[in-house]
């Protein structure tokens, strides 16, 4: 254990004197957050929509219609009153219109008389993309017909009220961050010692290759739960990330998702024989996906039927799904025991993959 103390020591201090990965690994997550947190932000489509309406008359059947036959949305059924928030929180709508009782009626006498039929549009804006572009939008199609355009309505934006891009972008971006940095810099390490030579040296050392490995992913490791807590620090002050959800969960699922995105650099050395190959696959081929396929910029829903499964493999989706519902829509950690369990699935599998494939190598 002293020899395995020793050797994390080693690579510790290695990377402590290597100026330029210091920054890589320091620097770079500050300037990725400012850059998403403050100038970008995406529009969205397909739009999933449930309906409150305690009596469906024509005037109802018409507006729901014109949902059903409109790309930009996507009717997902009517719903009871006390189920909006359930609905909203478990994904299964991003927005609600509520008809009042007397809809039908009143929008029939709209002309003549002063009292105007409600229709309430309720929107989870803890992805801003949803919530900025549906509201108008959403209103414009309910209100379509001539006796409908009478009708007062009552928008309440949930989770993010002031549509916030940073909302949608920070937990985007610390399943970008986590990843490449670990994934990009664990595998470069391993393999700079089997392009130079010195792994050889050091698989003949009273070191155990388990623990040469161990010993090299575990201050990286340590150099991203700094970069996590530096990270979380800029959402909370800087970009006023709220977090009710609990640190606590958000600290936990991240820890996982940063020994997973180890394994998967674990994964590429065992796969590469020079850095650059290394640093190609690590740095642009897991750039691709996590960007196009997790919902970072852009929602899965928008992606072809065809692609939509590919997303599933990806592990900053189920990262991004569940950070983003515990810092903005303030869910516990058990309300995305779905999204932990689908991670931690995936870390036991890479790492014994990973294991597995760098012993056959070692034979």
């Amino acid at each position: 254990m002293n020899g395995f103390a020793s050797f994390v020591k080693k690579e510790t201090l290695h990377i402590f004197r290597d100026f330029r990965t210091m920054m890589i690994v320091l620097l770079i997550p500050i300037v990725l957050m400012v850059l998403f947190g403050f100038a970008i932000s995406t529009e969205v489509n397909n739009v999933d929509v449930a309906v409150v309406a305690p009596n469906r008359g024509d005037e109802v059947s018409k507006a729901v219609s014109r949902l059903q036959h409109n790309p930009y949305f996507t009717f997902k059924g009517f719903i009871n009153a006390d189920e909006i928030d359930h609905t909203l929180r478990s994904g299964n709508a991003m927005a609600v219109a509520v008809f009042d009782n007397d809809f039908n009626k009143k929008s029939a006498l709209a002309k003549d008389a002063k009292a105007k039929p409600t229709v309430q549009i309720v929107l989870d804006a803890a992805d801003v993309n949803t919530a900025s572009s549906s509201a108008i939008y959403l209103q414009s199609v309910l209100t379509e017909n001539a006796m409908s355009k009478q009708t007062l309505f009552n928008t309440h934006l949930l989770y993010n009220p002031q549509l916030k891009s940073a909302y949608n972008f920070v937990p985007g971006i610390m399943g970008l961050i986590f990843i490449l940095i670990c994934a990009m810099m664990t595998s470069v390490s391993i393999v700079r010692e089997k392009e130079s030579g010195t792994m050889e040296v050091l698989l003949v050392s009273p070191v155990k290759p388990i623990h040469i490995i161990f010993a090299k992913m575990i201050p990286y490791f340590l150099m991203s739960s700094f970069n996590l807590l530096t990270i979380l620090l800029l959402a909370k002050y800087l970009l006023d990330i709220p977090m009710i959800g609990g640190i606590s969960g958000i600290v936990i699922i991240s820890l996982l998702y940063l020994i997973l995105s180890l394994s998967f650099g674990l994964l590429i050395s065992t796969l590469a024989d020079k850095q650059f190959t290394a640093l190609l696959i690590s740095a642009v081929v897991m750039m691709v996906p996590i960007m196009m396929f997790s919902g970072m910029l852009f929602p899965i829903e928008n992606l072809p039927l065809v692609l939509r499964p590919v997303s599933a493999i990806v592990p900053a989706r189920w990262y991004i799904d569940a950070v983003r519902k515990m810092m903005i829509e303030g869910l516990p950690l058990m309300a995305v025991a779905n999204d932990f369990l689908i991670l931690l699935g995936m870390t036991v599998v890479l790492l014994g993959v990973s294991l597995k494939k760098f012993n056959d190598k070692l034979e």
